[in-house]
């Protein structure tokens, strides 16, 4: 897939607003205050809100939407809102709505997705697409070849953290490794981040906000109000245009590029880098062997395949041995742990094959 530039050289991009639309002062106001104190590229706020339980603020609808019309027409700022269905799509094209952004709970849902890409059909306004709720990196994916299947070519990914039941100090775990894979594998992809939507509180937004600059991200969306402590929604994770103000002025941009002489310090490094991973991939390639053979000693001699003393005698000896090494023992806890479950899957294998055997 091919993408039109969004974005661009601009770093880092922002969009800033508040989180809901909540009257026409709150908007205009935010607005206002936002452009007198940063230098952003979009003004953002949500016209529908979708809640995890009814009988709360879920937007303004419509009203709002006259709004933001009012600050793109006043302050000459692009505007931009997330969109849930075909209507919301509609809706904010009639009233002028320069970007669209499709929310995590909307790309968790291939059918909602579709509806909203074949109401897009013969534009090509920039969209901009969140990674879906839960860690899956597929479904992401699918949400923006089915926008990009119904002719958009300017699609921006927006990173915004995922739920998980692992206890952290997030609202939504950044999983980095996820949009990092995304990265990969569609290069020339412009992306953003959701701090706020991170975080879920204020204390944690700059810290994420320089993680993803420094991960190559093209910049933030983030949520502004000029009164948070009275925001109707997400009142814990909004922050004032002056704060972020501050925020921005404390980020560090570093360069995407080096010089030859340093480029070329990197390459000898790396050259290295090259050469110890063919070595660890040898010794990979020769431990799994010698799996395979314990498999076949293990099913000969009617042994379970989990050997628990002895995986617990691996993993706290190669722990000890990470610690003399001054290695992080999280990060070789985790290799062992995938080592350890492709040898068990190894094992399983051999024992189903031979099971097959048997029946035929």
């Amino acid at each position: 897939m091919f993408f039109e530039k969004t974005i661009g050289e601009t770093r880092p991009f922002i969009i800033a607003g508040p989180c809901s639309a909540e009257s026409e002062e709150q908007v205009f106001t935010t607005a206002k205050q936002l452009l007198e104190n940063v230098n952003i590229q979009g003004f953002r706020a949500g016209i529908w809100k979708p809640r995890t339980r009814p009988n709360s603020f879920e937007g303004v609808g419509e009203i709002g939407l006259h709004w933001l019309q009012q600050v793109k027409n006043q302050f000459h700022i692009p505007i931009t809102t997330e969109v849930a269905n075909a209507k919301h799509v509609e809706l904010a094209l009639k009233y002028g709505v320069d970007w669209l952004w499709i929310g995590a709970r909307t790309t968790v849902n291939p059918f909602s997705v579709q509806e909203i890409a074949d109401a897009l059909k013969g534009l090509n306004i920039p969209i901009f697409i969140k990674n879906p709720i839960n860690p899956d990196l597929d479904l992401w994916i699918g949400a923006i070849e089915r926008i990009y299947n119904a002719g958009i070519r300017k699609i921006v990914a927006i990173h915004r953290g995922f739920s998980s039941t692992n206890k952290h100090e997030f609202r939504n775990d950044p999983m980095w490794s996820i949009p990092i894979e995304l990265k990969r594998l569609f290069p020339d992809l412009e992306m953003i981040c959701d701090p706020s939507h991170i975080s879920g509180k204020t204390s944690l937004l700059a810290s994420v906000a320089q993680k993803a600059l420094d991960l190559e991200m093209n910049g933030i969306i983030i949520e502004c109000h000029c009164n948070p402590k009275q925001a109707l929604s997400d009142a814990k994770q909004q922050i004032t245009p002056l704060e972020l103000s501050q925020l921005v002025n404390q980020l560090i941009i570093r360069k995407l590029t080096i010089d030859d002489q340093v480029e070329q310090q990197f390459q000898t490094k790396r050259k290295r880098i090259d050469e110890l991973d063919s070595i660890l991939l040898e010794l990979l390639a020769e431990r799994m062997k010698i799996i395979h053979e314990i498999g076949w000693m293990k099913k000969y001699n009617e042994l379970t395949v989990l050997q628990l003393r002895r995986w617990d005698t691996i993993l706290k000896e190669r722990l000890s041995e990470a610690q003399k090494l001054h290695l992080n023992p999280d990060l070789v806890k985790k290799i062992y742990e995938l080592i350890h479950a492709e040898s068990i899957q190894i094992q399983i294998q051999i024992l189903n094959e031979i099971e097959s055997l048997k029946n035929t």
